[in-house]
Protein backbone atom coordinates (compact mmCIF):
# COMPACT_ATOMS: atom_id res chain seq x y z
CA UNK A 1 0.00 0.00 0.00
CA UNK A 2 1.30 3.68 -0.96
CA UNK A 3 1.89 5.75 1.87
CA UNK A 4 1.93 9.37 2.19
CA UNK A 5 3.26 12.32 4.40
CA UNK A 6 0.20 13.61 6.50
CA UNK A 7 1.47 17.07 5.73
CA UNK A 8 2.87 18.32 9.31
CA UNK A 9 0.94 15.86 11.03
CA UNK A 10 4.03 13.62 9.64
CA UNK A 11 1.94 10.57 10.05
CA UNK A 12 2.79 8.35 7.28
CA UNK A 13 -0.55 7.52 6.17
CA UNK A 14 -2.42 5.20 3.07
CA UNK A 15 -3.19 7.29 0.28
CA UNK A 16 -6.72 5.49 0.58
CA UNK A 17 -8.48 6.10 4.05
CA UNK A 18 -10.91 3.89 5.37
CA UNK A 19 -13.80 5.99 4.98
CA UNK A 20 -16.39 4.04 7.57
CA UNK A 21 -20.04 6.19 5.98
CA UNK A 22 -19.70 2.40 4.40
CA UNK A 23 -20.69 0.82 8.25
CA UNK A 24 -23.24 3.34 8.72
CA UNK A 25 -25.96 0.69 7.98
CA UNK A 26 -24.33 -2.62 7.67
CA UNK A 27 -24.11 -5.58 10.16
CA UNK A 28 -21.28 -5.86 12.67
CA UNK A 29 -20.36 -8.67 10.39
CA UNK A 30 -20.01 -6.71 7.56
CA UNK A 31 -18.48 -4.49 9.21
CA UNK A 32 -15.47 -7.15 10.74
CA UNK A 33 -15.07 -8.46 7.26
CA UNK A 34 -14.53 -4.54 5.57
CA UNK A 35 -11.93 -3.81 8.41
CA UNK A 36 -10.39 -6.30 8.63
CA UNK A 37 -9.79 -6.27 4.61
CA UNK A 38 -8.60 -2.92 4.72
CA UNK A 39 -5.76 -3.92 7.27
CA UNK A 40 -5.01 -6.82 5.45
CA UNK A 41 -4.06 -4.73 2.15
CA UNK A 42 -2.02 -2.16 4.82
CA UNK A 43 -4.75 0.70 5.32
CA UNK A 44 -3.78 2.30 8.33
CA UNK A 45 -6.21 5.47 8.04
CA UNK A 46 -9.58 5.09 8.88
CA UNK A 47 -11.83 8.36 8.77
CA UNK A 48 -15.32 8.22 10.60
CA UNK A 49 -18.20 10.43 11.69
CA UNK A 50 -20.15 11.08 14.60
CA UNK A 51 -22.86 11.35 11.80
CA UNK A 52 -21.99 8.28 9.95
CA UNK A 53 -25.32 6.43 11.54
CA UNK A 54 -23.93 3.14 13.46
CA UNK A 55 -20.45 3.44 11.95
CA UNK A 56 -18.31 4.72 15.22
CA UNK A 57 -20.17 1.40 17.20
CA UNK A 58 -19.44 -0.82 14.15
CA UNK A 59 -15.81 -0.03 14.37
CA UNK A 60 -15.67 0.05 17.83
CA UNK A 61 -14.74 -3.68 18.87
CA UNK A 62 -11.50 -4.22 16.05
CA UNK A 63 -10.00 -0.88 16.17
CA UNK A 64 -9.91 -0.40 19.75
CA UNK A 65 -7.50 -3.72 19.44
CA UNK A 66 -5.70 -2.19 17.08
CA UNK A 67 -5.54 1.30 17.88
CA UNK A 68 -1.68 1.64 18.41
CA UNK A 69 -1.42 0.91 14.90
CA UNK A 70 -3.80 2.75 12.85
CA UNK A 71 -4.18 6.80 12.59
CA UNK A 72 -7.95 7.09 13.62
CA UNK A 73 -10.13 10.44 12.60
CA UNK A 74 -13.56 11.25 13.56
CA UNK A 75 -15.51 14.03 12.94
CA UNK A 76 -17.99 16.35 14.22
CA UNK A 77 -21.25 17.84 13.03
CA UNK A 78 -22.32 20.06 15.93
CA UNK A 79 -21.29 23.56 15.45
CA UNK A 80 -21.74 25.06 19.69
CA UNK A 81 -18.99 24.03 21.74
CA UNK A 82 -21.28 22.50 24.38
CA UNK A 83 -22.29 19.82 21.83
CA UNK A 84 -19.20 18.99 19.83
CA UNK A 85 -17.76 18.27 23.04
CA UNK A 86 -20.65 16.20 24.06
CA UNK A 87 -20.25 14.33 20.62
CA UNK A 88 -16.22 13.97 20.66
CA UNK A 89 -16.83 12.30 23.73
CA UNK A 90 -19.28 10.04 22.85
CA UNK A 91 -17.69 9.00 19.51
CA UNK A 92 -14.66 8.15 22.20
CA UNK A 93 -16.93 5.82 24.16
CA UNK A 94 -18.61 4.44 20.89
CA UNK A 95 -15.11 3.66 19.59
CA UNK A 96 -14.12 2.34 22.93
CA UNK A 97 -11.06 4.30 22.70
CA UNK A 98 -9.19 6.86 24.58
CA UNK A 99 -8.59 9.69 22.00
CA UNK A 100 -8.19 10.10 18.18
CA UNK A 101 -5.31 11.27 16.09
CA UNK A 102 -7.44 13.97 14.08
CA UNK A 103 -11.01 15.42 15.13
CA UNK A 104 -12.71 17.60 12.13
CA UNK A 105 -15.43 19.97 12.02
CA UNK A 106 -17.68 18.11 9.67
CA UNK A 107 -19.82 19.62 6.90
CA UNK A 108 -18.34 22.88 6.70
CA UNK A 109 -18.70 24.03 2.76
CA UNK A 110 -19.96 27.52 2.80
CA UNK A 111 -18.69 30.73 5.06
CA UNK A 112 -22.14 30.89 6.63
CA UNK A 113 -21.14 27.19 8.26
CA UNK A 114 -17.35 28.42 8.72
CA UNK A 115 -18.65 30.99 10.82
CA UNK A 116 -20.75 29.49 13.26
CA UNK A 117 -17.94 27.13 13.76
CA UNK A 118 -15.44 29.53 14.40
CA UNK A 119 -17.19 32.45 16.57
CA UNK A 120 -17.46 32.33 20.28
CA UNK A 121 -18.83 29.41 21.72
CA UNK A 122 -18.72 27.51 18.26
CA UNK A 123 -17.57 23.76 17.80
CA UNK A 124 -13.53 25.54 16.45
CA UNK A 125 -13.49 26.05 20.72
CA UNK A 126 -14.49 22.32 21.51
CA UNK A 127 -11.96 20.62 19.42
CA UNK A 128 -9.10 23.30 20.84
CA UNK A 129 -10.28 22.01 24.09
CA UNK A 130 -10.18 18.83 23.31
CA UNK A 131 -6.68 18.70 21.87
CA UNK A 132 -5.97 21.01 25.33
CA UNK A 133 -7.13 17.93 27.18
CA UNK A 134 -4.75 15.13 24.72
CA UNK A 135 -8.30 13.38 23.36
CA UNK A 136 -7.48 14.95 20.57
CA UNK A 137 -4.32 15.20 18.73
CA UNK A 138 -4.82 17.31 15.57
CA UNK A 139 -7.76 18.78 14.34
CA UNK A 140 -8.44 19.14 10.70
CA UNK A 141 -11.77 20.69 8.62
CA UNK A 142 -14.27 19.11 6.30
CA UNK A 143 -16.79 19.89 3.22
CA UNK A 144 -18.95 19.31 0.78
CA UNK A 145 -19.96 21.44 -2.30
CA UNK A 146 -18.78 23.77 -4.85
CA UNK A 147 -17.97 26.53 -2.02
CA UNK A 148 -15.23 24.10 -0.24
CA UNK A 149 -12.43 25.53 -1.48
CA UNK A 150 -13.30 28.65 -0.81
CA UNK A 151 -14.60 27.68 2.54
CA UNK A 152 -11.68 26.29 3.60
CA UNK A 153 -8.69 28.96 2.29
CA UNK A 154 -11.07 30.99 4.59
CA UNK A 155 -10.77 28.57 7.03
CA UNK A 156 -7.06 28.37 7.05
CA UNK A 157 -6.99 31.96 7.50
CA UNK A 158 -8.75 32.28 10.35
CA UNK A 159 -7.15 28.95 12.10
CA UNK A 160 -4.20 26.84 11.49
CA UNK A 161 -5.93 23.65 10.55
CA UNK A 162 -4.13 20.70 9.85
CA UNK A 163 -5.75 18.73 7.55
CA UNK A 164 -8.34 19.55 4.67
CA UNK A 165 -10.67 17.33 3.20
CA UNK A 166 -13.03 18.22 0.29
CA UNK A 167 -14.52 17.19 -3.15
CA UNK A 168 -12.39 16.58 -5.77
CA UNK A 169 -12.59 14.40 -9.00
CA UNK A 170 -11.67 14.74 -12.97
CA UNK A 171 -15.01 16.60 -13.48
CA UNK A 172 -15.56 18.67 -10.49
CA UNK A 173 -11.98 19.90 -11.32
CA UNK A 174 -12.76 20.32 -14.71
CA UNK A 175 -15.25 23.38 -13.74
CA UNK A 176 -13.05 26.42 -13.82
CA UNK A 177 -14.21 28.42 -11.25
CA UNK A 178 -13.86 25.42 -9.15
CA UNK A 179 -10.67 24.96 -10.31
CA UNK A 180 -9.41 28.43 -9.51
CA UNK A 181 -10.19 27.94 -5.78
CA UNK A 182 -8.95 24.47 -5.24
CA UNK A 183 -5.65 25.73 -6.63
CA UNK A 184 -5.75 28.39 -4.73
CA UNK A 185 -6.78 26.52 -1.31
CA UNK A 186 -3.86 23.69 -2.51
CA UNK A 187 -1.36 26.86 -2.67
CA UNK A 188 -2.10 28.11 1.01
CA UNK A 189 -2.27 24.81 2.26
CA UNK A 190 0.98 23.99 0.70
CA UNK A 191 2.56 27.04 2.80
CA UNK A 192 1.29 25.87 5.71
CA UNK A 193 1.86 22.15 5.67
CA UNK A 194 -1.84 21.03 6.06
CA UNK A 195 -3.26 18.19 4.48
CA UNK A 196 -5.01 18.26 1.58
CA UNK A 197 -7.47 15.15 1.08
CA UNK A 198 -10.34 14.55 -1.28
CA UNK A 199 -13.59 12.61 -1.15
CA UNK A 200 -15.75 11.99 -3.94
CA UNK A 201 -12.94 10.42 -6.02
CA UNK A 202 -15.04 8.45 -7.89
CA UNK A 203 -18.59 9.77 -7.45
CA UNK A 204 -20.09 9.94 -11.32
CA UNK A 205 -23.62 12.17 -10.10
CA UNK A 206 -27.10 12.29 -8.72
CA UNK A 207 -28.91 9.14 -8.90
CA UNK A 208 -31.44 9.76 -11.50
CA UNK A 209 -35.05 10.31 -10.40
CA UNK A 210 -36.78 6.57 -10.01
CA UNK A 211 -33.37 4.80 -10.89
CA UNK A 212 -32.64 1.78 -8.86
CA UNK A 213 -30.01 2.48 -6.07
CA UNK A 214 -27.77 -0.42 -6.13
CA UNK A 215 -25.09 0.89 -4.06
CA UNK A 216 -25.39 2.63 -0.39
CA UNK A 217 -23.69 6.08 -1.47
CA UNK A 218 -26.52 8.90 -2.06
CA UNK A 219 -24.71 9.76 -5.11
CA UNK A 220 -24.51 7.46 -8.11
CA UNK A 221 -21.02 5.61 -8.14
CA UNK A 222 -18.20 4.66 -11.19
CA UNK A 223 -18.20 0.24 -10.27
CA UNK A 224 -16.12 -0.49 -13.41
CA UNK A 225 -13.05 -1.05 -12.89
CA UNK A 226 -11.43 0.82 -15.98
CA UNK A 227 -12.87 3.94 -14.62
CA UNK A 228 -12.11 3.57 -10.78
CA UNK A 229 -8.58 3.22 -12.05
CA UNK A 230 -8.83 6.46 -14.05
CA UNK A 231 -10.68 8.25 -11.13
CA UNK A 232 -8.09 6.85 -8.74
CA UNK A 233 -5.09 7.73 -10.97
CA UNK A 234 -6.22 11.40 -11.48
CA UNK A 235 -6.34 11.76 -7.74
CA UNK A 236 -3.57 10.13 -6.66
CA UNK A 237 -1.59 11.90 -9.75
CA UNK A 238 -2.68 15.30 -8.18
CA UNK A 239 0.11 17.63 -7.16
CA UNK A 240 0.42 17.62 -3.30
CA UNK A 241 -2.72 15.49 -2.58
CA UNK A 242 -1.97 13.29 0.27
CA UNK A 243 -4.90 10.72 -0.44
CA UNK A 244 -8.32 10.17 -0.42
CA UNK A 245 -11.18 8.48 1.49
CA UNK A 246 -13.26 5.32 -0.17
CA UNK A 247 -16.83 5.71 -1.31
CA UNK A 248 -19.55 5.11 0.93
CA UNK A 249 -20.34 1.41 0.17
CA UNK A 250 -18.39 -1.70 1.17
CA UNK A 251 -19.15 -3.53 -2.06
CA UNK A 252 -16.88 -0.69 -3.57
CA UNK A 253 -14.49 -1.08 -1.29
CA UNK A 254 -12.33 -4.05 -2.71
CA UNK A 255 -12.05 -2.00 -6.15
CA UNK A 256 -11.35 0.90 -5.12
CA UNK A 257 -8.41 -0.77 -2.90
CA UNK A 258 -7.21 -2.52 -6.01
CA UNK A 259 -7.46 0.43 -8.41
CA UNK A 260 -5.01 2.11 -5.10
CA UNK A 261 -2.73 -1.42 -5.68
CA UNK A 262 -2.60 -0.94 -9.20
CA UNK A 263 -1.78 2.87 -9.76
CA UNK A 264 1.39 3.52 -11.54
CA UNK A 265 0.08 1.43 -14.25
CA UNK A 266 -1.98 3.31 -16.11
CA UNK A 267 -0.74 6.72 -18.53
CA UNK A 268 -2.43 10.20 -18.10
CA UNK A 269 -3.30 10.01 -21.25
CA UNK A 270 -5.44 6.39 -20.94
CA UNK A 271 -6.99 8.03 -17.97
CA UNK A 272 -7.53 11.17 -19.26
CA UNK A 273 -9.16 9.17 -22.30
CA UNK A 274 -11.49 7.53 -19.99
CA UNK A 275 -12.82 10.15 -17.99
CA UNK A 276 -13.11 12.20 -20.97
CA UNK A 277 -15.40 10.16 -22.71
CA UNK A 278 -18.06 9.25 -20.23
CA UNK A 279 -21.32 10.05 -20.51
CA UNK A 280 -23.51 11.20 -17.87
CA UNK A 281 -20.63 12.46 -15.83
CA UNK A 282 -21.84 15.44 -13.95
CA UNK A 283 -21.41 16.72 -10.25
CA UNK A 284 -23.48 15.34 -7.39
CA UNK A 285 -24.02 19.18 -6.11
CA UNK A 286 -26.43 20.68 -8.47
CA UNK A 287 -24.38 22.15 -11.39
CA UNK A 288 -26.55 22.11 -14.19
CA UNK A 289 -24.19 20.59 -16.96
CA UNK A 290 -22.51 17.44 -17.54
CA UNK A 291 -18.86 17.34 -19.71
CA UNK A 292 -20.78 14.78 -22.33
Amino acid sequence: MLNRKLGRIGHESSVVMFGAASLGSVTQQEADESISFALRHGINHFDTAAGYGDAEIRMGPIISKVRNDIFLATKTGERTKEKAKEEIYRSLERMRVDSVDLLQLHAVGTIDELDQCTRKGGSLEAAIEAKEEGIVKSIGITGHGHQAPVTHLEALRRYPFETVLLPLNYYMFSLPEYRESFDALMEEAGKQQAAVRAIKAIAKGPWAENQHRTYATWYEPFDREDIIDACVHFVLSFPGLAGFASAGDIHLFPKIVDAVERYGSMKDEEAERILSSISGYSTIFGAPTSIA
